[in-house]
């Protein structure tokens, strides 16, 4: 078996997703942009979603992993008065309710009781895996299975009228793995109706925001030490560099863990992660990037 050539181009590239596409098909348009195979991204958009998507290029790949459980801030438009099978606007409706008493102050107040730690179920068109299977994989066969409520954060629901007084748009600022097509069902369900998403929009990944993303056609790779620019910043000496490139562990750094560990010329070496007092190689890369 040909021995798979190492990544020659590395970096992140802060994409703007445009509408009617996956983030797949995103990566796959990048990998013939800069003619590299290994790129992947942090955290996917349904088709219909536009907005942020981070996305790693050659070694920068294995740092996705650091960015994907970031907190994400979404805008997107409520319709109240209509379900539907995949709680947005590309489904199939599947209810209908009477909603004439709505107002700007009733919808907020119920948009404050799914505001904080709060448990949420997945939808069944979520790329979760249950059993080896993704959901939306069985969703498409017609097959609904049970799924556990589990714990997400919701920092913000913001809400604001529209000049429809079945729609709202929102704003909403919340933990990694949080679901905005079920906070909008679920908003229609505490109004005694129903209600669905439509034009969701991911406007920021940490502090990576949708001021900073291009389209995937005007591709910008930011150096790799970008991705990691919200942790903790060590500079080793050559010494320490060697210890690092041989996997060491080593005396914890001050400061907040993870560490990104860069050489001192600013080439990324490693992250390394506090377990007790002593610092742990969590990725080291094959050589230093700038």
């Amino acid at each position: 078996m040909a021995k798979r050539r190492p990544p020659t181009v590395h970096g992140l590239a802060i994409i703007d997703k445009p509408a009617g596409v996956t983030s797949h098909d995103v990566v796959n348009q990048l990998r013939k942009i800069l003619g590299e195979r290994r790129i992947g991204h942090a955290g996917t958009l349904d088709p219909d979603a536009t907005g942020v998507l981070l996305v790693g290029v050659g070694y920068v790949t294995r740092l996705m992993q650091f960015l994907s459980g970031m907190d994400k801030t979404y805008t997107a438009e409520v319709v109240f008065g209509t379900e539907t099978n995949t709680l947005d606007s590309a489904g199939v409706v599947t209810a209908t309710h009477d909603m004439p008493n709505l107002s700007i102050e009733k919808i907020r107040q119920a948009a404050a009781k799914l505001t904080g730690e709060i448990m949420q179920v997945p939808p069944m068109v979520s790329a979760l895996r249950v059993d080896g299977r993704r959901l939306h994989e069985l969703a498409r066969e017609g097959v609904v299975v049970e799924r556990k409520a589990r714990p997400v954060t919701v920092y913000s629901y913001d809400v604001e009228p529209t000049q429809d007084p079945l729609v709202v748009r929102i704003e909403v600022r919340c933990s990694s793995g949080t679901y905005v097509r079920t906070l909008a069902a679920d908003l229609g369900t505490l109004l005694g109706g129903g209600a669905h998403l439509r034009n969701l929009r991911r406007t920021s990944i940490g502090d990576f925001t949708e001021h900073d993303a291009l389209a995937p056609e005007q591709v910008k790779l930011l150096e790799p030490i970008t991705a990691l620019r919200s942790m903790t910043k060590v500079i080793a000496d050559e010494a320490t560099a060697t210890a690092i490139r041989n996997g060491r562990s080593l005396p914890a750094w001050p400061g907040s863990s993870p560490w990104a560990v860069v050489n001192e010329q600013g080439a990324l070496l490693a992250v390394y992660e506090a377990d007790g007092e002593v610092a742990k190689p969590s990725v080291v890369l094959a050589e230093a990037i700038a």
